[in-house]
């Protein structure tokens, strides 16, 4: 549920999403209390904008700025010709878990963070992590580069390096 969550969060918003958010509200008592502050902060920011606002916000977070990019192999190749392959590459790992990407109707790239999220829903808590594990400094990169800015974006990529963290200290 986690990552389906911000995976909607993440997307392109739409009329659908902000008639949903009274659901997504009603999602957070499933969260741990740090997750649920840095969601539940997001969301209170968004219930004050203007849809047009929240899209205008998203187009020039994501779309205008290549270093914030949501397509995470961009991060790795940039527009280098070895991007192909790996795209291709992560197409047939989610062709090996049953995910068509021909059905998805959102006609988005397999390394598009919202899709990448979706699969990573469908995959066991451990699955998940590993999974999610191979972009970790792309997060990392990523959640920065939003920071920077002061984007309400950058908690929830925040949290999703987290959850992809193999190992995490623990103080003795």
């Amino acid at each position: 549920m986690f990552y389906r969550l911000l995976a909607r969060l993440l997307d392109y918003p739409t009329a659908e999403l902000q008639a949903a958010l009274p659901e997504i509200w009603a999602q957070l008592d499933n969260l741990p209390e740090g997750e649920r502050k840095v969601v539940g902060n997001f969301l209170a920011h968004l219930h004050w904008e203007d849809m047009t606002e929240w899209q205008a916000l998203y187009v020039r977070t994501f779309d205008m700025v290549p270093d914030n990019a949501l397509h995470l192999t961009h991060h790795l190749f940039g527009d280098d010709k070895n991007r192909g392959p790996a795209l291709i590459d992560l197409s047939e790992f989610y062709k090996e878990y049953g995910l068509e990407l021909a059905a998805n109707d959102s006609n988005e790239l397999p390394d598009f963070l919202p899709l990448v999220l979706e699969f990573a829903d469908q995959l066991s808590r451990v699955e998940a992590k590993v999974f999610l594990s191979q972009w970790a400094k792309v997060f990392s990169q990523l959640a920065l580069n939003l920071e920077k800015v002061e984007s309400p974006y950058a908690p929830l990529i925040r949290l999703i390096e987290q959850r992809s963290q193999l190992v995490t200290a623990k103080a003795a």
